[in-house]
């Protein structure tokens, strides 16, 4: 799991770069609009990355990968980071001709952003049983 989750980290960072570079470069020489674009940079770094270095750090910490749940977090959040994010950049492209008023783009963004919630409840609920579970083991009185 430790090495899944740093290849996680390492490919959104290098999907967050690519993110930016695209709005950076679609916009250029336009006047200065807002668009999806602008936020699906941060969105990739910052859920994407960060969230999977600090899954890493917790996984080495309290071996999360011994819970079912985290298997859950990880197709959840994953599928639901790409599914947004994916809307995200759609819809910033259509933006760059005019505004968009579609609800199936936001629709599909929106489940993409309840499905990184599911695996973000996941997540937590695999954290707190292994916590309980490491204190209960050290605070364990041992027996004669």
């Amino acid at each position: 799991m430790l090495t899944r989750l740093a290849y996680a980290a390492a490919t959104y960072t290098g999907l967050g770069l690519i993110g930016g570079l695209l709005y950076r470069e679609l916009t250029r020489g336009r006047d200065w609009q807002f668009t999806q674009l602008n936020v699906v940079h941060t969105h990739l770094l910052a859920l994407g990355t960060l969230v999977m270095l600090i899954a890493l750090a917790l996984e080495k910490l309290f071996a999360l990968s011994r819970r079912r749940e985290t298997t859950y977090f990880w197709w959840f959040y994953n599928a639901g980071l790409v599914l947004a994010s994916a809307m995200m950049t759609l819809k910033g492209i259509l933006q760059l001709d005019g505004p968009v008023d579609s609800k199936a783009l936001a629709g599909v963004s929106g489940l993409g952003h309840i499905m990184l919630t599911v695996g973000l409840v996941f997540l937590f609920i695999a954290l707190i049983k292994q916590v309980k579970a490491a204190d209960a083991a050290r605070t364990a009185v041992p027996r004669p």
